[in-house]
């Protein structure tokens, strides 16, 4: 992937698309886009993120999904979404204020509204406790529902997040993906 830090830092407050398949099923939620996701385009697209070796541990992606392009038409063909609460990019997402958070979920909720999944699988539950007001909240599935989606909070699959493994990660999505059919 080749660039500087500069060159990274020069795509901060930049957005990505959604990916969005015709029928989604599951929508997976990140935090924001980092900086390597705002350059290619590509939602989890830091070499070394957990996010596609775990989906492919939970049996959403098939074995020979190594990168987040080689991905998409697989998640788009299983009824598999990917969005973000805050759409602009950062280095990370302690970047991001409260306030950013809390105007997310309104868009979310509207963008969920829209697309009717039948899974929300929110990647963060800190993120989560601020934009949803619930400072209690744990990971799994939520009481709480969007429109008719049933929520659940699952690990975010950055390296920061250092506790979680690969196998903890595909533990935690095979249940969202199994609630929405996907698997």
């Amino acid at each position: 992937m080749g660039w500087t830090r500069a060159e990274l830092e020069s795509y901060a407050g930049r957005t990505i698309p959604d990916l969005v398949p015709e029928d989604v099923r599951l929508l997976f939620v990140g935090i924001n886009p980092g900086l390597v996701s705002a350059a290619t385009g590509l939602h989890f697209a830091r070499p070394g993120n957990r996010f596609y070796p775990a989906l492919r541990r939970a049996g959403v992606l098939p074995d020979d999904c190594l990168t987040a392009e080689d991905a998409v038409p697989a998640l788009l063909e299983r009824g598999v979404g990917i969005t973000n609460i805050v759409a602009r990019a950062s280095a990370r997402a302690d970047e991001l204020d409260d306030a950013e958070l809390l105007a997310g979920r309104e868009h979310l909720e509207a963008f969920v509204a829209e697309h009717r999944p039948r899974v929300v699988a929110m990647a963060g539950i800190t993120s989560y406790r601020i934009a949803f007001a619930e400072p209690k909240a744990r990971a799994g599935r939520q009481d709480r529902t969007l429109s008719d989606a049933v929520v659940w909070v699952v690990p975010n699959p950055s390296g920061l997040n250092a506790h979680e493994t690969v196998e903890s990660l595909a533990s935690a999505y095979r249940e969202a993906a199994v609630a929405a059919g996907v698997v």
